[in-house]
């Protein structure tokens, strides 16, 4: 059945404003092409909705019982398209998003934080896991954008450098290493480290930079997470070698980090999404807000 909406706003226009004239010209068209309209609906129904001399004009008894429902129809359309309209100009909306568990420390809440502000009706819904459940969950349609460590590239999606990402060293005072203004992977021959799961895309990067210079550092404690790592350094339990965008000074009392060099060791956060398609305003939204927000190093 094909939906015939001009057809039916006319007749509620001239029912409403009692003529062709008036209608013509809330509507914007000649009277002609008004007529035709009104005839091509009733042609459709095979009924006369409107009774019309030359003198004056009425509806039928079958227009008067068809008109609250067309009025009807004519509101929910208008009301669709506005909210369209508020969508398109407003970036209203929803946003699905993936990220690392390690983003939503600093980096993320500061840009939810700007996001609100600027479209406080916007929702958005977050799915935390590893960059490869990230990329998973962007080429499977379950989100629109994804915040990942840099990996293998995929065909179908799109990563754009968002920062490069160094590791620290992160430890309690009192510590033999605090004062320095940087250690060196040598320094951490001896410290009591505690470690990041081997399955964690940081561990690889940092095993596969320090196997390439010979430099082993050894892990007396193991953690899936990054926050669980910073916890027990904050309980005194041991150090740890964490990426610098997960500490800032002032989170913990007694806890300090410092600039790993020798070498300078960096994962690289990566912002994914879909290569085909468009995204949706308030996503679009929020792909360039990040970019803006977290500005991507040259060298990154």
């Amino acid at each position: 059945m094909k939906f015939d909406f001009d057809g039916i706003q006319a007749f509620v226009a001239v029912a409403d404003l009692g003529g062709f004239g008036k209608a013509a010209q809330q509507l914007h068209i000649t009277q002609t092409a008004l007529t035709r309209r009104i005839q091509k609906l009733e042609a459709y129904f095979e009924l006369r909705l409107i009774d019309r001399t030359t003198r004056r004009m009425e509806l039928t008894a079958v227009g008067r019982a068809f008109l609250p429902r067309a009025r009807s129809l004519v509101e929910d359309m208008r009301l669709a398209v506005d909210d369209l309209r508020e969508v398109s100009l407003h970036a209203r909306g929803q946003v699905k998003l993936a990220c690392i568990p390690s983003m939503t420390t600093h980096v993320l809440p500061r840009v939810i934080e700007r996001y609100g502000r600027l479209y406080p009706d916007n929702r958005i819904r977050l799915f935390d896991g590893a960059s490869d459940e990230v990329r998973d969950a962007v080429l499977g349609g379950h989100a629109e954008l994804g915040i990942a460590l840099q990996g293998e590239r995929q065909a179908d999606l799109v990563e754009t450098p968002l920062f490069a990402d160094p590791l620290v060293f992160i430890c309690r005072a009192p510590h033999p290493l605090l004062g320095r203004r940087s250690v060196s992977w040598e320094d951490m021959r001896d410290a009591r480290l505690i470690g990041v799961s081997s399955f964690t895309t940081t561990r690889v990067v940092m095993d596969y930079q320090l196997a390439k210079r010979g430099i082993r550092v050894r892990g007396d404690i193991e953690v899936r997470h990054h926050a669980a790592a910073i916890n027990l350094v904050a309980a005194g339990v041991g150090s740890a070698i964490l990426p610098a965008s997960t500490f800032q000074p002032g989170d913990r009392p007694d806890v300090h980090s410092i600039p790993l060099t020798q070498p300078v060791v960096r994962r690289k956060v990566v912002l994914i999404r879909p290569r085909r398609g468009e995204l949706s305003p308030a996503a679009q939204a929020f792909h360039d807000l990040i970019r803006q927000v977290v500005k991507a190093p040259s060298n990154s």
